[in-house]
């Protein structure tokens, strides 16, 4: 069974950090591009990073680019989103996403280039 298990969210001051992670079960992680992607209240999803199978390159939203640092263990089937100096606009919940082909990857994936989903972890910035 495939399965995307989010944690590390939480609520955090503006100008904060927060690491999220996705441990990941049921396939070959070390096959598919992941990415990370947040849907904020009212608004619609924002693919926010993604990572290529080796972890070599990696791709950001405009909106979090120098702030956001994506990362994943291979070994440990483990994705991770380091997050600094954040802002209350960052504020949504924020789903792991495994891409649907073994090898490939797009930024951002297009409908039908991701498949999994995980159940989300919630990010509040707020004084």
């Amino acid at each position: 069974q495939v399965q995307l298990v989010e944690s590390g969210g939480g609520l955090v001051q503006p100008g904060g950090s927060l690491t999220l992670s996705c441990a990941a079960s049921g396939f070959a992680f070390e096959k598919f591009w992941m990415y990370w992607v947040r849907q904020a209240p009212g608004t619609g999803l924002e693919w926010v990073s993604g990572i290529n199978i080796g972890g070599g390159d990696k791709y950001y939203a405009d909106s979090v680019k120098g702030r956001f640092t994506i990362s994943r263990d291979n070994a440990l089937k483990t994705l991770s989103l380091e997050m600094t100096s954040l802002k209350s606009e960052d504020t949504a919940v924020y789903y792991c996403v495994k891409a649907t082909t073994p090898g490939l990857g797009y930024w951002p994936p297009p409908n039908g280039q991701h498949d999994v989903w995980g159940q989300g972890t919630q990010v509040t910035v707020s004084s």
